[in-house]
């Protein structure tokens, strides 16, 4: 399935819901996620929230991986919503 661009920007019900479904139990991965949520909460959309929902169905060892580009997304997560979160959540400060 191909994830198409949702330019609606996320509720604040749904960013809510969001952070509380990226919790996750890697210190490392929570200080990715915190990053990304002080830059991009804002002006987030709800084709990134999709990206990031893909990602936080994996297991933490597997996102860190992805998050520090040490794998790079295939199969069900090869979509352009998920590389478009990756890309963000890399940048560095």
């Amino acid at each position: 399935m191909t994830a198409v661009a949702d330019n609606t920007l996320v509720s604040e019900r749904d960013l809510s819901k969001l952070k509380w479904r990226c919790r996750r139990g890697l210190l490392e991965n929570d200080l990715f996620i915190e990053r990304f949520f002080r830059r991009h909460e804002s002006h987030l959309t709800v084709f990134h929230a999709e990206g990031l929902r893909q990602l936080m169905d994996l297991s933490d060892n597997d996102l860190l991986d992805l998050m520090l580009a040490r794998k790079e997304p295939a199969d069900d997560l090869d979509r352009p919503d998920v590389h478009a979160v990756l890309a963000l959540l890399r940048t560095p400060q």
